[in-house]
């Protein structure tokens, strides 16, 4: 018989390099995905598990806090980044789950670097896709912050006279560097986290935090 609806327990995961991550996270849970999972051809967005209660979305990772906030998920993945931005309330972060390490930046270009004085700026038009991060960091300070909303390829921003700077996520730099840019402030180091629904947490108290239970024990031996 299948589970009954309310029976599920639905677990968000991010699109892309987080994935491959999470997945020996995964497998020490013992959660298994269908073979469809690992198909890159394949288009669907919702997979069934080894556990016949438990499925998983793969949604872009700006979006596991949205589904999860909002209860159509009861677990999931989620950048430090995204909570920061979102600040949802109707999200409980149990656990640092240690992958995705990176942080929050500002950048500008090499040449205007040299000569630059952040310590003297009063007002800043920035390019990124964390308006809520930059206004408060730079809020912080006294200084206003323009942001112009971009969702990918803000190393263009500067080059084609877009702002002069902009605020992204960093790993190695070199996406920075190749494109003439240099890191000039750190905002926040950012890592992935569990996130949990706040209300499927208190009707589902003891089920959910088993599930954290294993995700904390996962995090130990990948340690």
């Amino acid at each position: 018989m299948s589970p009954a609806a309310n029976d599920l327990l639905v677990l968000a995961l991010p699109k892309g390099r987080i994935l491959d991550e999470v997945r020996p996270l995964l497998h020490h849970v013992g959660i298994e995905p269908e073979a469809d999972f690992d198909n890159p051809k394949s288009r669907a967005l919702k997979f069934d598990t080894n556990l016949p209660h438990v499925k998983i979305i793969r949604v872009r990772s700006f979006d596991v806090a949205t589904f999860v906030a909002f209860g159509a998920a009861h677990l999931g993945v989620c950048g430090s980044d995204v909570l920061m931005e979102f600040d949802y309330p109707e999200i409980y972060t149990p656990l640092d789950l240690g992958i995705g390490k990176c942080r929050i930046a500002v950048a500008e270009p090499v040449d205007l670097s040299s000569s630059d004085d952040p310590s003297r700026w009063s007002h800043v038009r920035v390019a990124t896709k964390y308006p809520e991060i930059t206004r408060r960091h730079f809020a912080a300070r006294g200084v206003q912050a323009e942001c112009i909303k971009l969702n990918g390829a803000m190393e263009l921003a500067p080059n084609l006279g877009l702002c002069s700077r902009i605020v992204d996520l960093v790993s190695t730099g070199t996406t920075l560097k190749a494109n003439g840019l240099v890191e000039i402030e750190h905002i926040a180091d950012i890592s992935s986290r569990l996130v949990v629904n706040r209300a499927a947490f208190k009707t589902r108290h003891g089920e959910i935090q088993g599930w954290i239970d294993r995700f904390q024990e996962a995090i130990g031996n990948a340690g």
